[in-house]
């Protein structure tokens, strides 16, 4: 335990955090967007995932993505969502993080990256089309439908980033990141109960979208479960029971002369 407090208590330097995040996520993308483009495993690998799914009854993507995609306000809501929330949260949460829990930032922040890490040798090892790429699926892509900018796989945006690179969904393992450590952290029951919907209303969003199996979200959901076990293990603790920063040691004041 004597680590855990030695590695959970500090403080990070605001600064030094800042430039991490940047370097970091400008790596991961570079990372990401740099394997190759295999669309003809990517699409045989989609078929595999879908045949799966049929045979074990989970298969219901395409239901859904159609029923939602009939109430055009709430599709198009949902491609602002499925491209704006997945970042403005989890910045938002490591804010959070850092302001009112800085002894526990370290760890959270360790299992963040741990998780997107790991979900770099799934998009190299094994690439995986979306459902809306799929020919013959009858899958729609709602923001091609809908005009609107919810993705950077369609439209003008395609050619800059990786169409081939859907599983594991890190739209699930950053959104479930995020609940969890509000629903561990936050002290508002209000706040826990966003924290438990985040990741739910992130996994329907995904799927309406067409922009995931229900396998991708398993996958992310396995990178985050991999990432804790680590930085339980270097920490000792859970997040929950690392311990809070202290108040800043005081000196003894001097005695004073006429009480020597």
């Amino acid at each position: 335990m004597a680590a855990a407090r030695v590695r959970g208590a500090a403080r990070p330097r605001l600064w030094f955090e800042i430039l991490l995040i940047a370097v970091s996520y400008w790596t991961y993308s570079l990372i990401r967007n740099a394997v190759p483009e295999q669309k003809a495993e990517a699409l045989r690998n989609a078929d595999w995932v879908w045949r799966t799914e049929h045979s074990i009854g989970i298969a219901v993507e395409q239901t859904v993505n159609h029923a939602m995609n009939a109430v055009a306000w709430l599709i198009v809501a949902m491609n602002y969502y499925y491209a704006t929330l997945h970042f403005i949260v989890t910045v938002g949460v490591l804010v959070w993080l850092y302001r009112r829990h800085p002894g526990r930032y370290a760890a959270a922040r360790l299992v963040l990256f741990l998780t997107t890490a790991v979900a770099l040798l799934g998009y190299y090892f094994f690439p995986l089309a979306p459902p809306r790429l799929m020919p013959g699926g009858d899958f729609i892509d709602t923001v091609l439908v809908h005009d609107t900018w919810g993705s950077m796989a369609s439209g003008n945006l395609a050619s800059m980033s990786n169409q081939y690179a859907a599983m594991p969904s890190m739209h699930i393992g950053w959104s479930l990141w995020c609940g969890i450590t509000i629903a561990l952290l936050a002290r508002a029951r209000w706040a826990r109960v966003l924290g438990v919907l985040y990741p739910v209303l992130t996994l329907v969003v995904i799927i309406s979208t067409a922009n995931h199996f229900w396998l991708d979200a398993v996958g992310g959901v396995l990178c985050l479960a991999f990432a804790f076990t680590v930085a339980r293990l270097w920490y000792g603790a859970s997040l929950s029971r690392l311990p809070r920063p202290g108040p800043a040691p005081t000196r003894p004041s001097e005695p004073s002369p006429s009480s020597a």
